[in-house]
């Protein structure tokens, strides 16, 4: 067995050897990229989310196993990340601190070797992002529990960025605290979406016990590690991260808990073959106004993969609407039907055409 095992490993360590041969191939080619879009002018493009949602697609179709396929676009995701990294570093703003559920989408979506900036709120990732503080930003924009997450959707609609990627992450919640067992537990912090997620777990667990919001579930689990008699809920990662004890495992009250996030940045991307166009509209306060506009997606075949409204705050019973559609704003028919659209509304706004979530 012995002698097995020796031959077995000796044969990965010449495959380790190759790869990274490999790998430092497509780094230097990479920074060969980078000098010739330096060359072209300081507008040049680096980092592009239609090519990167290709290759991954790619490598989703093309894994023959025995590597499942998510797990290979991952770490092709991390190549392409390192290899960016040398081409041209990306800044990225993320609702904070190190250990929230969107710095891990962040991390999902661009891979490790971004630089990450952690902010305190959803409107001042937008507002680092327009500042040019940070090259993109990563927000939360639905949940499949709770719905939309309307921070996301009002600063949306009042900021001059575009929606140009998407990353969608299956959540679950920890109960985490410096303490050694629940019963000492007296408060919870956690933020809003959190703890609506998880009520009727609290109300069944721990009935009684005071829960208050927090700006983020990272900054519920950095507060709880000077606070012996209380927990948050929180991830993994931000067990590790605080130096929490995990006091219960998955307290989510419905086990296919997923928020949907979106990356922004200054222009959308170009078409990459399977996107999707988010776009708000408010229309006339009169019957009929909406399903006008519905009926024009059904009548050219245009999937809408999401609707929902919010009110103006404008006047009383007045709503703008929130929707996504299947195909991106630039190919002939999304365009010659959103004109369609436009005569149909009060307003409208593209927010974004985007590559969908390649994994």
């Amino acid at each position: 067995m012995a002698k097995e095992l020796d031959t077995l490993r000796a044969k990965i360590d010449a495959i380790d050897i190759e790869l990274l041969r490999l790998i430092n191939e497509r780094a230097a080619i990479a920074i060969e990229v980078g000098e010739v879009k330096r060359s072209s002018g300081d507008d040049a493009v680096f980092y592009r989310p239609e090519r990167e949602a290709e290759i991954l697609r790619r490598v989703l179709a093309q894994n023959p196993g025995p590597l499942p396929g998510a797990e290979a676009a991952r770490l092709m995701r991390e190549i392409m990340s390192a290899c960016l990294g040398l081409e041209h570093p990306l800044r990225v703003a993320y609702l904070g601190p190190e250990g929230t559920y969107t710095h891990l989408a962040a991390l999902k979506h661009f891979g490790g070797s971004i630089t990450g900036i952690g902010v305190v709120s959803i409107d001042e990732v937008m507002r680092e992002v327009a500042a040019d503080g940070a090259h993109y930003g990563v927000v939360p924009v639905e949940n499949s529990l709770e719905g939309g997450i309307n921070q996301t959707l009002d600063a949306l609609r009042e900021s001059p960025l575009k929606i140009c990627g998407e990353v969608v992450l299956n959540i679950h919640h920890q109960l985490l605290s410096v303490a050694a067992k629940i019963e000492d537990i007296k408060r919870i912090y956690a933020h809003p979406q959190a703890l609506a997620q998880c009520r009727r777990w609290l109300a069944t667990n721990l009935p009684g016990i005071e829960c208050l919001p927090s700006s983020s579930n990272g900054e519920a689990a950095r507060k709880v590690r000077d606070e012996a008699d209380a927990a948050a809920i929180a991830g993994e990662v931000a067990a590790r991260l605080y130096g929490l004890t995990i006091l219960r495992k998955n307290i989510e009250d419905q086990p296919g808990n997923t928020t949907r996030f979106v990356v922004v940045g200054v222009k959308s991307p170009p078409p990459s073959g399977r996107d999707v166009t988010s776009l708000m509209f408010t229309t006339a306060n009169r019957p009929g106004a909406l399903y006008e506009i519905v009926s024009i997606f059904a009548a050219e075949n245009i999937s809408m993969t999401r609707i929902e409204s919010r009110p103006l705050r404008r006047e009383a019973w007045d709503y703008v609407f929130f929707v996504d559609i299947e195909g991106h704003a630039d190919v002939a028919n999304i365009r010659n039907t959103l004109a369609l659209v436009e005569e149909k509304t009060s307003s409208l706004k593209i927010l974004g055409s985007y590559p969908r979530a390649a994994f």
